[in-house]
């Protein structure tokens, strides 16, 4: 059903006269049988595997011991292909990397004892003699941007870019069991103040804006205040650049970097969450512009504690269950959808309410009781 309503989404962005861009970032880890412990992943041969099999991305390895991150690679694919991409490698990885001899895959919001090491002081990648555990979080980030029809990145154009971190904003709370779906995504967000790892992790654990936060606007600058969109125009003696410029305008984009790297984690959704917030977004810029509905950046938001049956209610089921931006913005655009030629199967009458559907689909793994109507 996610499937369908990505469709249903990127037909209606096009009516309105741009292309959307969705992108995945996941890390995971991955562990040799103890007798080859120091043994590394030959990440070219996966890389090669996965254009095999037709996925538009490539691993790379992250900062951890045995980290893995799988990146997108901007193929022009649309979202929903993105979305098949990231879910058919969620189910090849282990298998490729069984094939190199791995013993485990590991997909998980939390590497409990994952590593080890303290970060010297004053240093950011120098470590101390203190080998206490590390336990490693694995994140998911989602990029969003949209071109107009001249193939422009509309992101850095009239305040776009800042209104749609603003939608964003407003509806990641409401929607937060989508990007962490299970009890070990809570368990990451506590991660550096339980266990004194300030230093060594960088994870978010709060709703938070700017170019920095956890739902961050890249423009000019990225996450760790470096040039975006740095391209190499000279290459010297041991491929050292000569000559570059810079083109932010073309990678700027948002990054949603609250998920939690999950096997329950489900590309089809949050494409559907990403798209939903843009059309929101879109919609504005179309009728009276972006610039006239910018707020103030509003402060940080604190993110519930647990999954489910917290007992005032702030939980991400409860929280998830009682939204309705969701189900009412999927609703809107097939109503909307209805009366174009060609999509008379996404019809209220033929097919009841999407959104209404979705959202209980949703609901439906963690509840057991009568849901929207």
């Amino acid at each position: 059903m996610a499937r369908r309503v990505i469709v249903l989404l990127e037909s209606y962005i096009q009516q309105l006269g741009y292309t959307p861009a969705v992108h995945f970032e996941l890390e995971g880890c991955y562990r040799f049988p103890s007798y080859h412990a120091k043994r590394e992943l030959d990440f070219a041969l996966v890389n090669r595997q996965l254009r095999c099999l037709g996925i538009d991305a490539e691993l790379v390895p992250e900062y951890w011991s045995h980290q893995w991150e799988y990146v997108s690679v901007f193929n022009g694919q649309a979202p929903l292909k993105e979305a098949d991409n990231l879910a058919f490698a969620l189910e090849k990885l282990p298998y490729l990397f069984a094939r190199q001899g791995v013993e485990q895959t590991l997909i998980k919001p939390v590497i409990w004892y994952g590593d080890n090491g303290q970060l010297a002081p004053g240093c950011n990648n120098v470590f101390s003699s203190d080998v206490r555990a590390v336990h490693i979080p694995n994140a998911v980030q989602i990029n969003i941007s949209a071109s107009d029809d001249s193939g422009e990145n509309i992101i850095a154009k009239h305040g776009f870019g800042e209104y749609l971190q603003q939608c964003f904003l407003q509806t990641s709370l409401g929607c937060c069991l989508l990007y962490l779906p299970e009890e070990d995504a809570f368990e990451r967000l506590a991660l550096k103040s339980r266990y004194g790892l300030a230093k060594e992790l960088c994870s978010p654990v709060d709703i938070s804006g700017g170019h920095q936060g956890s739902i961050a606007l890249y423009k000019q600058y990225g996450k760790h205040n470096q040039d975006m969109g740095v391209e190499p125009l000279l290459y010297g003696a041991g491929n050292q650049v000569l000559l570059s410029r810079k083109n932010w305008r073309k990678t700027a984009r948002i990054e949603h970097r609250l998920g939690a790297s999950s096997c329950h984690y489900n590309p089809y959704l949050n494409v559907v969450f990403a798209l939903a917030n843009l059309i929101d977004a879109l919609e504005v810029y179309n009728n009276k512009g972006c610039e006239a509905g910018l707020k103030p950046s509003p402060a940080p938001v604190a993110l519930p504690a647990a999954l489910n049956h917290d007992k005032d209610g702030f939980d991400a089921v409860s929280l998830f269950a009682r939204q309705r931006w969701f189900r009412e913005r999927i609703n809107a655009v097939q109503l909307y959808m209805q009366t174009v030629k060609g999509l008379a199967d996404l019809s209220v009458e033929n097919s009841g309410k999407l959104g209404d559907k979705l959202q209980n689909r949703v609901l439906a793994k963690y509840q057991q009781k009568t849901f929207i109507r």
